[in-house]
């Protein structure tokens, strides 16, 4: 098996689902803003205020360069930002297979209620701020992805098993038309 990168927007699961894959695999689970905060010895909502966006945005794309790319066996939890780069993006595909959790709005603001933890997230409007990054992201994120799960209202355990099940029978070519039905159905 390839290693499984999981991708989406905030609050999509991507760390919890990530550790149940590597936990029932046996692999190494990462997070890329962790290893951000260990490179730095800050946390993200440090790095955004006090560096901004774009350094953080370029500690992503330093992170996926790492060493610890060539390891085996390993899942990654990617940041919700990290794919929005062209360079991340082919990065993401060249070490792995790329997983698009996808989630709806009202189910990351349920989510992510009382976290202020989450920079882009800071301040008044929350559910505005989520839907226009929502849209803006997620046809990238369905680029970049190999194939995508709907995450709303399942249990990471199923989400694992529905990832496992479709990476190993490798049919990205089904997962692309499943995207492309999905976002005609929404915009339909």
């Amino acid at each position: 098996m390839r290693h499984i990168i999981l991708i989406g927007f905030m609050g999509a699961g991507k760390t919890t689902v990530g550790r149940v894959l590597a936990r029932d695999r046996g692999y190494a689970f990462f997070d890329t803003d962790r290893l951000i905060e260990e490179k730095t010895g800050m946390k993200v909502s440090r790095i955004f205020a006090e560096m901004g966006e774009e350094t953080f945005r370029s500690l992503e794309t330093e992170i996926l360069g790492g060493d610890w790319t060539r390891e085996e066996n390993w899942i990654l939890s990617v940041g919700g930002g990290l794919p929005l780069r062209e360079e991340n993006r082919t990065l993401l595909k060249a070490i792995g297979t790329v997983v698009y959790l996808r989630v709806r709005p009202d189910t990351v603001i349920d989510r992510l209620r009382g976290d202020t933890s989450r920079p882009l997230l800071a301040g008044d409007h929350v559910k505005e701020r989520v839907e226009e990054l929502m849209a803006y992201r997620s046809p990238l994120y369905e680029k970049a992805a190999d194939f995508a799960v709907d995450a709303d209202g399942k249990r990471p355990k199923d989400i694992a098993k529905e990832i496992l099940g479709r990476e190993t029978a490798g049919k990205p070519e089904d997962a692309v038309h499943t995207m492309a039905s999905h976002s005609a159905e929404k915009n339909g």
